[in-house]
């Protein structure tokens, strides 16, 4: 008798078992519908199954399709791809399923990104939306009209604007949940952008003034700057912090390093050509040098963070995109894509360049794959193992 009340006891104990297991189960699934339809975005009933079971590795798509509207421009954000149109941002994963959708009317759309965090706006309108790959991490009305917007590793942005009828320009830092935590008001010079260091510590403003370019680096503890740099009668395009917390300058005629004072030393000269187009990869620098002579004659040369020469190639095609990552090169031109390792060692790739129609951009996916974008549809490009 005692051995069948042991058993009916075993029994009592797995339902019970079972059903608090039911009960968690239920509790979790009504919890992700709640969250969802609180926040307006669509249930989603296969990640409902995703919860209960172990997620297999994301298989990348061959061709992703965008929707948002005219004007696209495309980054890579973390592993997946991020496009803003006219009608706002959207985000597909390597899969090609759409992770992120905001609605965000833009004339002039902009996209930036580094890293998994990302910034969209509209060039002289007044809102910025800055995004991870699944969610808005900020979105606000800045006053006056935006000239560029920036975003650090860390999720920190900065816009630079122009207020009112003198144009006055508007530096702001906002943390990565949109606070504003420093602002400079430029007494002279027009504010092209801006870059936040690594650490959020640092902030550097490139201008253009009635002599050249300037940068100039604040401390975000301090009104005054903490130094420098002018390039007289000569255009600096961009410019970035590096992980050493020193700053690349992109100019018309030469790659510069300068640190946090100021101090400068010239990476790498051009030698007499013009610049046609610049990738700055995370190890390597990729530049198109045009001939001065009539049409694309000119090279494509790769070089590291030293200053280095990796390779170099000649090219007389007029060069649409260049793209790198993990140590490869992509470069778009009407011909079609042509994909390179970082010494510019050409590969073959898994499907045919001359179906690229319209393409308008190319970008590095990882890994030896890369995206090669249209208005609507972009298509996967993969380096062909020997």
């Amino acid at each position: 008798m005692a051995v069948d009340d042991n058993h009916k006891g075993s029994k009592k104990k797995k339902r019970r078992l079972l059903s608090v297991i039911f009960s968690l189960a239920s509790l979790l699934v009504l919890t992700y519908i709640s969250i969802t339809l609180i926040t307006g975005r669509e249930v989603v009933f296969s990640r409902i199954a995703e919860l209960f079971t172990q997620k297999a590795p994301l298989q990348q798509a061959d061709e992703f399709r965008f929707d948002v509207g005219r004007k696209t421009v495309f980054a890579d954000i973390g592993s997946s791809i991020a496009a803003a149109g006219t009608l706002g941002v959207q985000v597909l994963d390597q899969s090609g399923v759409e992770s992120l959708r905001v609605p965000f009317r833009m004339s002039a759309p902009v996209i930036t990104t580094t890293g998994n965090h990302g910034i969209a706006f509209d060039i002289g309108g007044t809102s910025v939306c800055a995004f991870t790959d699944t969610e808005v991490s900020a979105s606000l009305d800045v006053e006056g009209t935006i000239v560029s917007a920036a975003i650090n590793e860390n999720g920190w942005f900065s816009t630079c604007v122009q207020e009112g009828t003198a144009y006055k320009s508007i530096v702001t830092v906002y943390s990565d949940s949109g606070r504003s935590v420093y602002r400079v008001s430029l007494a002279t010079g027009y504010a092209l952008s801006a870059a936040l260091s690594p650490d959020n510590m640092k902030l550097a403003i490139l201008s253009l003034t009635d002599d050249g370019s300037r940068i100039t680096i604040y401390d975000l503890g301090s009104e005054n700057p903490d130094g420098e740099f002018s390039l007289s009668g000569r255009l600096i395009l961009e410019m970035g912090f590096l992980p050493s917390g020193e700053i690349l300058i992109v100019a018309l005629d030469s790659l510069i390093i300068i640190d946090i004072t100021g101090s400068d030393s010239e990476l790498f000269g051009f030698d007499g050509r013009r610049l046609g187009g610049y990738i700055l990869s995370e190890s390597f620098i990729a530049l198109h040098l045009l001939d001065f002579s009539v049409g694309y004659s000119g090279r494509i040369i790769s070089l590291d963070y030293t200053g280095k020469l990796l390779g170099g190639i000649l090219t007389d095609k007029a060069i649409i995109s260049m793209s790198g990552g993990d140590g490869y090169l992509a470069v778009l031109s009407g011909d079609g894509p042509d994909f390179y390792d970082a010494e510019m060692n050409q590969y073959l790739t898994d499907r045919d360049p001359a179906d690229t129609a319209g393409a308008s951009r190319v970008i590095s996916l990882g890994g030896g794959a890369f995206l090669v974008a249209g208005d609507h549809i972009a298509s996967v490009y993969r380096i062909a193992a020997e």
